[in-house]
């Protein structure tokens, strides 16, 4: 029998007389320390499962990627896990890898996140709103492409399939008459890598990027060879009564690139999107990791400089999962 060493003298000597009742102490106390234990692990500030956690992001040379490679030992060192970096395609491509588990996160634009089908859709949750994504129709200086119009029959690079930027650029075409894209343009379909050394070499003539600003790939072409921007700002009130408010109108600052003037585009936010079944522990830990360094980051990916949480909460057309809603709620002032 345990000792009753620790138990006031009355009780004891009560126990003493009756074996029944001393038997019933140590169930209560056993049940208050279970009862106990059970209130920390379901506290906001319980450790969230163990195990390996990754984040699809994008093609090597986009913002995406390089966010998600900055943020990779940050997440590894607040969660004390295995964090790896999934290079991928794009938007559309991160949402079906999330949505098949082969994923723990994806970063993606919202136009992507609100095309899937509603059972796909259900199943995510937003961990935060980052930064938006600038679409951008880059060609040469002296190209004689003055609007997207003028793209019609050339070699256009439309980014890689399952991107966000094939389907900007195809609802983009779709506006101006070239609904059937492989029959009104050359449609080219690579990485923004590769995007910039063909249209320095000629090989194509134009090239579609949606990403934040400054994209590496595009800035150092522009250090090396002199491009420039098409407009495309007067179609965004056209997306957005097609498509919905997943769009707006925005400005590429003329600081934005080497030789650049400020050019009117749309712009689309990006979602870090997880599934709803994920534990809520590893999500919290997941937002405030995210927030608490977008300062840092910041410093080297100039779009993350955007991150806000008085915006991230801002994640139409998803919810917020219920742990980035707790980590919000507990630095709400």
């Amino acid at each position: 029998m345990p000792s009753l060493s620790f138990v006031p003298l009355s009780i004891r000597d009560a126990c003493a007389r009756r074996p029944r009742l001393v038997r019933a102490v140590v169930a209560t106390l056993v049940l208050m320390c279970l009862v106990g234990t059970y209130a920390v692990l379901s506290s906001d500030d319980e450790a969230p499962h163990g195990g390996p956690v990754s984040l699809a992001t994008g093609v090597p040379t986009g913002v995406y990627h390089r966010y998600g490679e900055l943020l990779r030992p940050r997440l590894s060192a607040d969660l004390k896990v295995k964090v790896t970096v999934n290079e991928t395609g794009g938007s559309v491509q991160n949402l079906r890898r999330v949505i098949a588990g082969s994923d723990t996160f994806g970063i993606a634009t919202s136009d992507a996140v609100a095309d899937l089908g509603p059972g796909d859709r259900d199943q995510l949750r937003a961990v935060a709103r980052l930064y938006d994504d600038y679409v951008q129709l880059v060609v040469p200086a002296g190209s004689p492409v003055q609007n997207i119009g003028d793209l019609r029959g050339r070699r256009v690079v439309v980014g890689l399939p399952g991107s966000g930027v094939e389907l900007i650029t195809r609802r983009l075409l779709s506006e101006v008459g070239m609904a059937d894209m492989e029959h009104a343009i050359e449609p080219v379909r690579i990485g923004i890598a590769e995007a910039t050394q063909r249209l320095r070499d000629g090989s194509v003539d134009a090239f579609f990027w949606s990403g934040g600003l400054p994209t590496g790939a595009v800035a150092d072409l522009a250090a090396k060879w002199s491009v420039r921007l098409v407009k495309l700002g007067d179609l965004a009130n056209r997306l957005r009564e097609r498509y919905g408010p997943v769009y707006r109108e925005a400005v590429v600052p003329a600081d934005a690139y080497p030789g650049g003037a400020e050019t009117a585009t749309i712009a689309v936010p990006n979602l870090l999107v997880t599934t709803a079944a994920q534990d809520p522990a590893l999500i919290r830990r997941v937002t405030e990791t995210v927030m608490e360094n977008r300062e840092a980051i910041g410093r080297e990916v100039h779009a993350a400089q955007l991150v806000d949480p008085r915006t991230a909460i801002f994640t139409d057309p998803l919810p917020l999962h219920e742990g980035a809603e707790r980590w919000y709620k507990s630095v709400k002032p």
